[in-house]
């Protein structure tokens, strides 16, 4: 029996869900492929089914080359990168990997803040260097900023927004969010403007979706956040303005940054690298063996489910 065919946009890194996949179904990877546009226009009608990442996603031309597409699998939670709207015109299921991400983002944001406050990497570096014995004296690393109660403010209170809430709150946090309503559900202190947010807050933590937002954290609402505030972006990079956020760490303005995401990655601005106030991760809040295979399951019952004629579980587009 022929098997349904696959095409692969992004690389999976746990062998099982490859291999799953290879027993299953005919998986041509595209981005091995020397010429993929090629391919695309004498294979394309055979496809069953596209499994892409949230960064990558895949455009409306390459879709319209696809009749028999039954569902777009994304490897992650970003859905940005793929016409929503066009793939409900077709009917088309387009599925994530919503929930999977949660607990691993969160830790990370948590990471990050503790890490800029408490000057993690540089005195890190300050042993790897071997500076320790030059300078052996007290002193000769500046004192750190304590995270234990310090006002958080979240932008965004979605799944990672109260899984952060959760831990900022075991460390003695107030809590405070904004987000386009206040929550029912949610026992924190909703503010209904980012600015007022950032204001009453030490550590600004953003986790919001937002996919149509872009540049609301700006140099007003770092000034905002002033001289002691931290601010860490597990979320979109393009929330933030860099150029003002580079301004900002610069002039010490803030005092510091923990980012896993930027505005056109992987490149990011000299400024941010260079500066002993960030600390950067590249775009790896959900790298963890546990939460990609996870995904990657998600990803598997997303396509078994198209293929055999149901709707998926995990479509966005119903």
């Amino acid at each position: 029996m022929t098997k349904p065919q696959v095409l692969q946009l992004n690389p999976i890194l746990i062998p099982s869900v490859n291999d799953a996949l290879a027993s299953l179904y005919t998986v041509h990877r595209y981005f091995e492929m020397a010429d993929g546009a090629a391919w695309l226009r004498a294979h394309g009608a055979g496809i069953g089914a596209v499994i892409t990442g949230g960064h990558t996603g895949i455009s409306r031309a390459m879709l319209e080359q696809l009749p028999a597409l039954k569902v777009v699998a994304v490897n992650g939670v970003g859905t940005d990168a793929v016409d929503l709207a066009y793939c409900r015109g077709r009917a088309l299921p387009v599925t994530a990997t919503l929930g999977a991400l949660t607990e691993d983002v969160a830790d990370l944001a948590i990471g990050l803040l503790i890490a800029a406050c408490r000057n993690i990497c540089s005195g890190d570096r300050f042993v790897r260097d071997g500076q320790w014995e030059q300078f052996p004296q007290p002193g000769a690393i500046p004192l750190a900023r304590r995270f234990s109660g310090m006002r958080v403010g979240i932008v965004g209170m979605g799944r990672v927004g109260r899984a952060v809430a959760t831990r900022a709150a075991a460390f003695g946090c107030p809590i405070a969010y904004t987000d386009l309503r206040a929550m029912s559900d949610v026992a924190h202190r909703f503010v209904p403007t980012l600015l007022d947010l950032a204001r009453g807050s030490d550590a600004l933590v953003l986790c919001a979706a937002a996919d149509s937002a872009e540049g609301i954290v700006d140099a007003a609402v770092l000034d905002a956040l002033g001289a002691q505030g931290y601010l860490v972006n597990v979320a979109r990079g393009r929330l933030v303005n860099e150029a003002h956020l580079a301004a900002a760490i610069s002039a010490g303005q803030i005092a510091g940054a923990g980012l896993d995401v930027f505005v056109d990655e992987p490149r990011v601005p000299l400024a941010l690298r260079q500066s002993e106030r960030t600390v950067l991760q590249a775009h790896r809040a959900s790298a963890t063996w546990e939460t990609r295979a996870a995904m990657g399951q998600m990803v598997l019952d997303s396509v078994a489910q198209a293929l055999a004629g149901e709707r998926p579980a995990m479509s966005l587009t119903t």
